[in-house]
């Protein structure tokens, strides 16, 4: 019989090739432009094949979703999840990782005390569960550092500036149910991650009130004007930025376009963001810092350490994206209007904090 170890690398490895760096998507700005495709919500092919369809679809319970994110985030969340869980059954308490941007990322890891000396079967039990929440975890800090980056100038390309899409209102929502849908994946026993993957976005899209495509296309353009403006791919101009991830009160809420018609006064939910301190049940703590290594890191290193000579060369999430995100909200009210950043929803004004639908990583149903 195989151990839990073997079988869980197994699901990966048919799904993502081992660490074999995901594909490259080509995400869509959430606009009625020339350029954006909106593909047939119930048709969207098989997860990582040729079959494969992106693009903007909507929802009515969180709005815009780029599909291209979802996949990309949810891919490297199978494989950071999958190098964690190598690391953890090696005890080795460091280790490090790189994406497609000129980052380094370094994670510390503190082990239980009793690590060493748990039985086997428990260990890889406990690896498994851990090493997803901290995929999961690792996975949604790089895809908020990508939008921090691409604000201050990044391109991935080298050519086009990716300015108008940081933080632009449907990408951290998206980025976010990569997460959610690769960890429903990589607990399904019974399907390769790519198959399981496939299965839990249709799901997912049901959960959220997925709408036709004709009416993600007039969600784009009731919209038009007030969150954005142009009509071609490289000349929009965002107006609507949605900058809340979570750092505050540990969920987000989505942008929704008001009055559309299959949507009205359906409740937007709170969606819970990646925990570390959750791990605290199995007795692990966890800490990530980010190198940065791309020419944009000076202006982002500044607005962290204002005392050059104090100045260090690494970035702690935990401490410093709260400091960089007060910054480009700042930055972006004197652009654009102080409406920029405040999200858009349908919320009855009787339901307070603690009564809000919540959805997670672990629930299938509101």
């Amino acid at each position: 019989m195989k151990s839990l170890a073997v079988t869980f690398l197994s699901l990966l490895l048919l799904g993502t090739g081992g660490c074999r760096k995901p594909p490259i998507r080509m995400g869509a700005y959430a606009t009625k432009t020339i350029g954006t495709r909106f593909p047939d919500p119930r048709n969207l092919g098989h997860h990582n094949s040729r079959s494969e369809k992106n693009g903007q679809i909507y929802t009515c319970k969180a709005g815009h979703i780029d599909l291209a994110h979802l996949r990309k985030t949810a891919d490297w969340t199978a494989v950071l999840a999958e190098k964690t869980f190598e690391h953890l059954m090696k005890n080795e308490a460091e280790f490090s990782f790189k994406l497609r941007e000129p980052s380094v990322y370094f994670v510390k890891l503190t082990y239980p005390k009793n690590w060493e000396n748990l039985p086997q079967k428990d260990k890889e039990r406990i690896a498994r569960n851990v090493s997803i929440e901290l995929g999961q975890y690792f996975a949604y800090t790089a895809a908020t550092w990508h939008e921090i980056i691409t604000w201050f100038g990044y391109k991935c390309t080298g050519i086009y500036s990716e300015f108008p899409s940081a933080f632009s209102w449907e990408d951290t929502i998206s980025n976010l149910l990569g997460t959610y849908g690769a960890g429903q994946a990589l607990r399904d026993t019974k399907h390769s991650f790519d198959e399981a993957m496939t299965l839990v976005l249709d799901q997912q899209l049901e959960i959220l009130d997925v709408q036709p495509r004709n009416t993600a296309k007039l969600a784009s353009e009731r919209i038009k004007g007030d969150w954005y403006s142009g009509g071609l791919l490289f000349f929009v101009k965002m107006k609507k930025r949605n900058f809340d991830i979570g750092l505050d009160d540990g969920f987000i809420t989505p942008c929704t376009v008001p009055s559309l018609c299959g949507c009205e006064e359906i409740e937007t939910p709170i969606f819970l963001t990646p925990n570390p301190d959750s791990l605290s049940e199995y007795g692990f703590s966890v800490k990530l810092k980010i190198k940065p290594t791309l020419w944009e890191r000076r202006k982002i290193l500044s607005i962290v350490y204002p005392n050059r000579k104090a100045r260090k060369k690494q970035i702690e999430p935990a401490i410093h994206f709260a400091m960089i995100m007060d910054y480009i909200e700042k930055e972006a009210v004197k652009k654009y209007g102080p409406g920029v950043q405040k999200p858009t929803y349908y919320r009855p004004q009787q339901l307070h904090k603690g009564q809000h639908l919540v959805y997670n990583s672990k629930n299938t149903t509101f």
